[in-house]
């Protein structure tokens, strides 16, 4: 505008006064813009949240924009810090130790887990002044992090953490600290299982394999064939005795109960069962059986059958000859109670925590003799466990020992053929049981 003023104040032949306007022109924007770099500058020192100051003409037009950027870039930046919230928040609640480290291994951020399991507060420290064990400082050192290094705390006695760093693209780095404890039990578990079901079956295999050997390569006598034939038939059978006991035990560990349970008259079954532990003695113990209850249980038939055949056939091994076995089924204080009681060895009572564990035998060599494989309670505490039972054993050495099964309240139902005949004995009260106003 102001050129074009001193174009037609020129062309006017007034040059005087155009040079004068064009030049006063020139001070003012210059004092304009002058004083708005000014108000800019001190803007920009001023907290982000200022207002930027209102300008005219072309610098209102350049404020605007700079505005418009400066809204839009303080909303990404909220946008960025809640979602660095949400994720720290997130990475807060894993349960495994995460801490970033600098290239001079400082920690510079660590999730709540870290801080529990390391004690770590504040950062800028060096990751050795919270994990000082010789295994971790010579992995650090070693600076080969393919595998992570196992160790215990100080501040977490009993447990065992693998911990291991994982470089990123940049000179930072991120330590990883996992509990392996549990999986470590489970392992050793698992190495003791297979451990003791070779040995199991090992021990019958040799007996058979010997005898097989003597058999094809020497000649006997007709009756010392057949006392080879006798043992290896007995090996044979403890061998079928332990593969039925791991399926029974497998399917146990993976069946749903509830899809199977149905009414069990226990009664019914105990009594069945005692029958046929009469039949394995031999007539060398008395056993008797006690049914003071009608209830029935709500399970599944088969395992239950399992549980008091282990429970019943235990007490005929394990009792002298000319002993008594008495069996027992009965409701006290809400609870359907079964128990086997003895009158055999006895076992001590350092031992009575270990009962139920697989292939755990107080004597492997009296075991061995009489059949056992060694995984019978754990059959019985399996069974219990998915009933809702309680498993509890009280023994004393040359006394005797007693396994009861507390069933749960819950569990316990009249056997159907008891409420119908309490129905045709009360039709009235039935009737009564089921209208609306009862």
């Amino acid at each position: 505008m102001l050129l074009l003023a001193a174009a037609v104040l020129g062309a006017l032949d007034f040059s005087a006064t155009a040079i004068w306007v064009l030049v006063t022109g020139l001070c003012s924007l210059i004092i304009y813009d002058t004083v708005y770099l000014a108000r800019l500058h001190h803007w920009s020192g001023l907290p982000r949240n200022r207002e930027l100051p209102i300008g005219i003409g072309a610098w209102g037009q350049t404020l605007d924009r700079i505005s418009r950027f400066m809204r839009q870039d303080s909303l990404e930046r909220a946008d960025t810090a809640a979602e660095l919230e949400r994720l720290h928040a997130a990475v807060d609640l894993l349960p495994d130790g995460l801490v970033v480290l600098d290239r001079f291994d400082h920690v510079q951020w660590s999730n709540r887990a870290a801080q529990r399991i390391h004690g770590i507060f504040g950062t800028r420290r060096p990751i050795d002044h919270f994990v000082r064990q010789p295994e971790f400082l010579d992995y650090l050192r070693a600076n080969d992090f393919s595998e992570p290094v196992a160790l215990s705390l100080p501040g977490q006695p009993g447990r065992v953490f693998a911990m291991k760093i994982e470089p990123t693209v940049d000179a930072y780095r991120l330590l990883i600290t996992r509990d392996i404890t549990e999986a470590n039990l489970l392992e050793q578990v698992r190495r003791d299982f297979v451990a003791n079901v070779s040995h199991e079956i090992r021990t019958p295999l040799t007996v058979v394999s010997g005898f097989v050997e003597t058999l094809i390569e020497i000649e006997m006598p007709h009756e010392e064939q057949r006392r080879c034939l006798e043992l290896i038939k007995r090996q044979t059978v403890t061998m079928e005795r332990l593969v039925e006991d791991l399926l029974t035990l497998s399917s146990l560990e993976s069946a749903n109960l509830k899809a199977e349970a149905n009414e069990v008259a226990i009664g019914l079954l105990l009594q069945t069962l005692v029958a046929d532990s009469r039949v394995v003695s031999a007539g060398r113990h008395k056993i008797e059986a006690s049914i003071d209850a009608v209830e029935s249980v709500m399970g599944v038939s088969s395992e239950l059958d399992s549980a008091i055949r282990n429970l019943l056939f235990n007490a005929v091994r394990y009792t002298p000859d000319g002993g008594s076995i008495a069996a027992s089924w009965r409701v006290v204080n809400g609870e359907g109670v079964l128990a086997v009681t003895d009158t055999g060895i006895g076992i001590a009572a350092e031992h009575l925590p270990r009962l139920t564990e697989r292939f755990y035998r107080v004597d492997r060599g009296r075991s061995r003799d009489t059949g056992g494989t060694g995984l019978g309670l754990a059959i019985v505490k399996h069974v219990a466990q998915r009933h809702q039972a309680r498993l509890e054993i009280d023994s004393r050495i040359g006394v005797g020992s007693t396994f009861r099964l507390h069933f749960p309240k819950s569990l316990l139902i009249l056997p159907t053929v008891v409420r119908q005949a309490a129905d045709l004995a009360d039709p009235i009260s039935a009737d009564e049981s089921l209208s609306p106003s009862a």
